[in-house]
């Protein structure tokens, strides 16, 4: 794996404001100190390059009988998606075939990302050939080695990210655009 900070850099970056993406402060318990107003929040760039550049990640899913599940992953962020995968008997990959809810945290407790959304999962006879080409090419700068499939698509519902907490804690809330209202 390299450790050259600025693997990925050539991924997208969105700094542009998007329609689809509110940004406010996270809802919390007052004493956690989180200002009232919008000075502070942090750019939507702080996500996606921590996404581009961080090499590990923790996932977050629900076991069939609800219980949560946690473990370390890999993953590269592509398009405004954040993609991971693991091998079809891997207890998270299982996990999402019942409930395909997830949630992404950067590796770092004090700099951080949380992005909840849904798993789509991309198999070589149903996805996109140039995006698992991609996404291989992604993964192959980061990791040295080529995904492959099945990969997971996960698109962002809530993202939550801070560096400097209570002060620029900031919170992205998207729009569904699939028409899927179940998340």
């Amino acid at each position: 794996m390299s450790n050259s900070p600025d693997r990925n850099m050539d991924l997208p970056k969105s700094t542009e404001p998007d329609p689809e993406r509110r940004v406010s402060r996270p809802e919390t318990e007052a004493s956690y100190g989180i200002p009232d107003d919008e000075t502070g929040l942090l750019p939507w760039s702080f996500v996606t390059e921590r996404l581009s550049k961080d090499e590990f990640f923790w996932v977050g899913t629900t076991r069939p009988d609800g219980r949560p599940h946690a473990r370390p992953i890999w993953g590269i962020w592509l398009e405004e998606t954040f993609h991971c995968g693991g091998g079809e008997g891997a207890r998270w990959v299982r996990n999402l075939e019942s409930a395909p809810v997830i949630t992404v945290h950067t590796e770092d407790a004090e700099s951080v990302v949380i992005l909840e959304g849904r798993a789509e999962k991309c198999t070589a006879t149903e996805a996109d050939e140039r995006l698992l080409e991609r996404i291989d090419e992604a993964y192959e700068d980061k990791y040295g080695v080529p995904h492959g499939t099945p990969v997971f698509a996960v698109r962002p519902t809530t993202v939550l990210a801070w560096s400097d907490y209570p002060e620029d804690a900031t919170k992205w809330s998207f729009v569904d655009t699939s028409g899927d209202r179940s998340s």
